[in-house]
């Protein structure tokens, strides 16, 4: 092949190259959503109103007592990741509604007091709730179920400490607690603490909030792929509607 044939098709090469780059890089770093944070959704205007107009007039909306997880609670973890070649970071983001658990509240006076609770998810339904152009984040799912070794250590566990609860925690108010406990993932229990948020509105109640951690401290490898850095930094964040069973 001579230098005048050789020239123009190491040129079309080139653009080739830059313009698949170029296509990575608008798929990537333009188009790329993640849901926010797990919150307390907004009261009820009827909710609001019972709890202004008789905030303790009630046993059942005292908040003292069992309360169970029910359905429409999420649980999942947000870890940053970031893809090949970018300078910013994205937010991969699973969740499930398959937890289960309940929480007990004891009451001594005017004190309020969550004498334990505990909350266990099944990981193997864990599935991806963000976004990426061009992508199918749905089989990231399948790598997590594998790193976590779900068939072995199918839930992940936390077990809060005794904890006395702000003021106001039972009359409807939305309060803000700090709660220490202890996590169990991939079989290996490290003491973590909470950071949630907490309404009693008569014989329901709703917490919300996030715990930080690491995850090479329960020994757990970041997902290994091939075009994606993921770090080791994990957000585990809630959102639990709980209902007083006694």
């Amino acid at each position: 092949m001579n230098r005048k044939t050789l020239i123009p098709i190491v040129a079309a090469v080139g653009l080739a190259v830059v313009g698949g780059a170029g296509a990575y890089v608008y798929f990537f770093s333009g188009l790329r959503t993640s849901p926010t944070a797990l919150a307390l959704s907004s009261p009820t205007a009827a909710a609001s109103a019972s709890a202004s107009a008789s905030p303790s007039a009630s046993t059942s909306g005292t908040g003292a007592g069992t309360w169970q997880i029910s359905s429409g609670s999420l649980v999942g973890y947000r870890v940053k990741e970031q893809f090949a070649g970018q300078s910013s970071s994205h937010d991969a983001v699973a969740r499930t509604g398959d937890v289960s658990g309940q929480v007990t509240i004891t009451q001594s006076g005017a004190t309020y007091t969550m004498s334990s609770a505990t909350i266990t998810v099944q990981l193997s339904n864990l599935a991806s709730v963000d976004s990426v152009a061009g992508f199918n984040v749905r089989t990231r799912d399948g790598i997590v179920q594998r790193t976590l070794d779900v068939s072995s250590f199918p839930t992940a566990v936390f077990k809060a400490d005794p904890v006395v609860l702000p003021a106001g925690a039972a009359s409807g108010g939305q309060v803000s607690v700090t709660v220490p406990g202890e996590l169990t993932v991939h079989g290996v229990t490290r003491k973590v603490t909470a950071t949630l948020q907490l309404r009693v509105s008569g014989g329901t109640a709703q917490i919300a909030g996030s715990i930080q951690t690491n995850m090479t401290d329960f020994g757990v490898r970041p997902p290994q792929v091939p075009i994606t850095v993921v770090q080791p930094a994990v957000t585990i964040e809630f959102s639990l509607n709980l209902t007083q069973s006694a």
